[in-house]
C-alpha cells in the first residue's frame, strides 16, 4: 500500500534525483500519530510526502492535518532569527544581543519589583523535556511563583475531577485497545471524528462488536452520527443531565453494591441527593426528554462493561470540574472501572496535554504530578535540582489569573513559550490590553503570532520535524518523537533557549544540558515515586517498545495498561463520589430578551487551536478559509439571517462578524462558532472571564448572545 501511495505522488520516476526520510510525530492532537516525512529532490524543486507509521496508538493512520503538517514547518514566514522591537518595528538581532536584553530587563524588573514580578506562560504542545525544564526555569532561574500554561484552558476540568475522584489523573484509565470490548459507551461533549479522527476505528470496532453508543452534545456532528442515542442538552446543563441518569440508575437498581461497599466513599450522600430530585424538573432544565434520560441510564446500567469519555464540550464550563465528577459518579455507581472494557477517558486536546501538566508547568505542581505545597514533595524535587527546599517558590495562580495580575501591574515581565493567549483566552480584549502593559515581554514561537506581535523580543523556535523529545499521548503512553531535520537559520530548540537564558542569568549549573535525552534522564529522577512515575523509561526502551504507559516505576516494569484494578490512589484506596448540585452552569449566562441565544465554540477538522500553524498550511487553510456561525434555519429566519450571509454576534463583552451557515442539526436556541481565527473574528472576544472555582477553567462553551444581519448595523 505504501509503495502504491508513493508511486501515485511521483510525477515521473526518473525526475526524482534523491530521497531522504525523516521520522517524526504529528504536532497536533493527542493521538500523536507516528509518521515519516519523505523529501524528494526533483529537477527544479523539493517535494514532500508524509506517510503514517505503525505504532500502538494510531496503528499507522493519519488525518488531513498530519498529512499536511510539514507545510507550516517549511512556510516562508517561519521565524529564523531573533527579532527585537525597535521604535515599534521588529529588527533582526544576534542571539547574544537578544540574551543580553533578557538579562538586562529581567534583572531590572526583579530588582525593582521583586522576584514575582516575572511570569512564565507555557504550552501543552512542547515536549515533556521542555515542559519539565520550563517549570524548573521559573522556580530555579527566575525564582518566581508565577508559572502556568495554556493547557489550563483545555484539560484542567478533567484533570482536577480525576484527581479528586480517583486520586490520580491519567487521561485514560485503560489503553485504547480496550474500547472495542466495552458494551456501552458514553461520549460526552466530544467530537472525536473531527478533533481526533485517527481514534475513530476503536469506536467503530466497538460498534461492530455490538456496543451501544450514547452521545451527549447540543449539536449533531460527525461523531454523533455513530451514536445509537443522541442526547441534546441545553449548553451548560450536562451536570444536571448526569444527575438524571444517575437517579434512574439508582432507582432501577443498576448499582454495583459490592464494588461501592469495598471501593467507594460518598455513595450514600449522592444516592440520597439524586433520589430527592425530580425528573420532570431535570427535563425542563436540560431540554432532554425523560424517556431519553431513562433509556440512556438503563442501557449503561444494565451492560456488564462500559466506558465514559469526556472532552471540552462538557469540560470548558465554569462548572466543568463538577460535571466530569458527576459523570464519574455514574461510572463508580455501576462499578465500571478498573476492569477490562470498563473505565474513563478524558479526550486530551493538545498534543502533549497529558505530559505537559505532569512535570511542573501548572501553578501548583512539581514534576511527577507532585504538589508544590507538599513539604515532602518539595524536599524531594529540591534534592534532585540541587537547591534548598525553602528556596522553592510556593504556588502561583492559573493562566487567566496571571493575565489579571499583569493588568493590575503585579506581573511586569513575561516569558511566553509556544502559546497565543490573546486568541485562546476568554475576554480577549482584556487580555490584549493587559499584555500591552508589560514592561518587557519575550515570546518564543515558530511565527509572529497575534500575541507575539506585542512582544519586545521574539525568539525563533524549532518545529516538530527538528525538535526531538518525548510526548505523552491521549492514553498516557509516553512516546519518543524522533526529529532530525536541520533547523533553519538561527533557530534553536525550546530547551536550548531555556538553558541559554538561564546561563546569562547566572544559573548555568542547573541547566547544563546538551541534549533532550539528558533532560529526560533528570526528569525520570524528578518523577520517581510520584503519581506520574517515568523512572523506568529510557529513550532506548521507548524506541524499542513504541511507547510505554505510565506509571513505569522501574526499568524492568512493562508500564501500566489499566489503572485502579485493585485500589484507587487516595490514601484509603477508595474513590470519592460527590454530590453535584442540580443547577445549570452560570446564572449570569442565562437566556433573556436581550440575549436570546446560547453561543458554544469548538473545532473543525482542518484547523488546530488558534490556527497559527494550520493557517500556514495551504492545504488546510483552503478547507476552511474563514470562521462561520452554525445556526438552525428556523432560528435564522426568526432573526432575518440568510444562509451564507454576514452576521454580527454580540455578547456583553463585544462583537464579531462571521458568515452564517444554516444547519438543521443544532438546537434552536444555540449557535456554534469555531475558535481558530483571530483579530476581529476571534470568538473568544465574546466569552466571559468567569472561571471554574475548582480548576480555573473559563466557561468557553456557554455565552449568551444576540445575532443580527450585518446590514442592520452598517446602515
Amino acid at each position: 500500500m505504501t509503495e502504491a501511495f508513493l508511486k501515485y505522488f511521483r510525477t515521473k520516476e526518473q525526475e526524482v534525483k534523491s530521497e531522504k526520510k525523516y521520522e517524526s510525530q504529528c504536532p497536533y492532537c493527542s493521538m500523536q500519530c507516528k509518521m515519516q516525512l519523505i523529501e524528494q529532490s526533483i529537477v527544479t524543486r523539493k517535494k514532500y510526502i508524509t506517510i503514517g507509521k505503525e505504532n500502538p496508538t494510531s496503528e499507522g493512520r493519519l488525518c488531513i492535518k498530519g498529512m499536511n503538517a510539514h507545510q507550516h514547518a517549511f512556510h516562508k514566514d517561519r521565524l529564523k532569527y531573533p527579532l527585537l522591537k525597535v521604535n515599534g518595528e521588529f529588527v533582526r538581532v544576534s542571539w547574544e544581543t537578544a540574551l543580553n536584553k533578557i538579562k538586562e530587563n529581567f534583572t531590572k524588573i526583579q530588582a525593582e519589583s521583586g522576584l514575582n514580578a516575572l511570569a512564565v506562560y507555557g504550552s501543552a504542545s512542547i515536549t515533556n523535556e521542555e515542559a519539565y525544564l520550563l517549570g524548573k526555569f521559573a522556580r530555579v532561574a527566575l525564582k518566581t511563583k508565577y508559572i502556568d500554561y495554556n493547557g489550563r484552558l483545555c484539560m484542567s476540568a478533567a484533570a482536577s475531577a480525576a484527581s479528586q475522584t480517583f486520586g490520580l489523573d491519567r487521561g485514560f484509565t485503560n489503553s485504547l485497545a480496550e474500547i472495542p470490548s466495552a458494551r456501552c459507551i458514553i461520549l460526552a461533549g466530544t467530537n472525536i471524528a473531527e478533533c481526533q479522527p485517527t481514534i475513530m476505528p476503536y469506536f467503530e470496532r466497538a460498534k461492530e462488536n455490538g456496543a451501544y453508543i450514547i452521545a451527549i452534545d447540543p449539536r449533531e456532528t460527525a461523531t454523533t452520527k455513530i451514536a445509537d442515542l443522541h442526547l441534546k442538552p441545553k449548553p451548560g446543563t450536562d451536570a444536571v443531565l448526569a444527575n438524571g441518569i444517575l437517579k434512574v440508575i439508582i432507582e432501577e437498581n443498576y448499582v454495583d453494591k459490592d464494588f461501592i461497599q469495598e471501593r467507594v466513599n460518598g455513595f450514600e450522600e449522592v444516592r440520597e441527593y439524586v433520589l430527592s430530585l425530580n425528573l420532570e424538573e431535570i427535563e425542563e432544565i436540560t431540554g432532554v426528554p425523560i424517556e431519553l434520560i431513562r433509556k440512556a441510564a438503563v442501557r449503561f446500567g444494565k451492560e456488564e462493561t462500559g466506558m465514559i469519555f469526556t472532552a471540552r464540550g462538557v469540560e470548558q464550563h465554569t462548572n466543568g470540574s463538577m460535571t466530569v465528577r458527576n459523570l464519574l459518579n455514574i461510572l463508580l455507581s455501576t462499578g465500571k472501572i478498573g476492569k477490562p472494557g470498563c473505565g474513563y477517558g478524558a479526550i486530551t486536546g493538545q498534543g502533549n496535554g497529558q505530559g505537559a501538566r505532569e512535570h511542573g508547568q501548572k501553578a501548583d505542581q512539581l514534576p511527577g504530578y507532585r504538589s508544590i505545597e507538599n513539604e515532602e514533595h518539595r524536599e524531594y524535587v529540591a534534592s534532585v535540582w540541587g537547591i534548598n527546599k525553602d528556596d522553592l517558590p510556593h504556588k502561583g495562580v492559573s493562566a487567566y489569573e496571571m493575565i489579571e495580575k499583569i493588568h493590575e501591574g503585579e506581573i511586569q515581565g513575561l516569558f511566553l513559550m509556544c502559546s497565543n493567549p490573546i486568541v485562546s483566552n476568554p475576554n480577549a480584549h482584556f487580555v490584549k490590553e493587559a499584555i500591552k502593559k508589560l514592561k518587557f515581554f519575550v515570546a518564543v514561537d515558530l511565527f509572529v503570532s497575534e500575541t507575539a506581535r506585542l512582544a519586545d523580543l521574539i525568539l525563533p523556535a524549532s518545529s516538530y520535524l527538528e525538535d526531538e523529545g518525548t510526548m505523552t499521548n491521549i492514553e498516557g503512553r509516553v512516546t519518543l518523537r524522533e526529529a532530525s531535520y536541520p533547523c533553519p537559520g538561527e533557530v534553536k530548540h525550546d530547551w536550548q533557549i531555556i538553558c541559554e537564558i538561564a546561563r546569562v542569568l547566572g544559573k548555568e549549573k542547573y541547566f547544563s544540558f546538551s541534549s533532550a535525552e539528558e533532560i529526560f534522564s533528570e526528569l525520570r529522577m524528578a518523577s520517581r515515586g510520584g503519581n506520574a512515575d517515568y523512572f523506568g523509561m529510557t529513550y532506548e526502551r521507548l524506541r524499542k517498545e513504541g511507547g510505554i504507559l505510565w506509571p513505569c516505576p522501574a526499568p524492568d516494569h512493562g508500564g501500566t495498561k489499566r489503572v485502579f484494578e485493585t485500589s484507587f490512589a487516595h490514601s484509603d484506596g477508595k474513590a470519592a463520589m460527590v454530590v453535584v448540585p442540580n443547577i445549570p452552569e452560570v446564572p449570569k449566562e442565562q437566556l433573556s430578551e436581550e440575549f436570546p441565544l446560547y453561543l458554544t465554540t469548538g473545532r473543525v477538522m482542518s484547523h488546530y487551536l488558534t490556527g497559527v500553524q494550520t493557517r500556514k498550511s495551504p492545504a488546510l487553510a483552503a478547507r476552511n478559509v474563514e470562521p462561520f456561525m452554525e445556526i438552525h434555519p428556523a432560528t435564522a429566519l426568526k432573526f432575518q439571517i440568510q444562509d451564507q450571509s454576514l452576521v454580527k454576534i454580540e455578547s456583553r463583552r463585544g462583537s464579531v462578524v462571521v458568515r452564517s451557515k444554516w444547519s438543521e442539526t443544532i438546537r434552536h436556541d444555540t449557535i456554534f462558532v469555531p475558535f481558530h481565527w483571530a483579530d476581529s473574528q476571534n470568538i473568544n472576544l465574546l466569552v466571559s472571564k468567569e472561571l471554574d472555582p475548582v480548576c480555573k477553567m473559563p466557561g468557553f462553551k456557554v455565552s449568551v448572545v444576540k445575532v443580527s444581519p450585518v446590514k442592520d448595523f452598517l446602515n
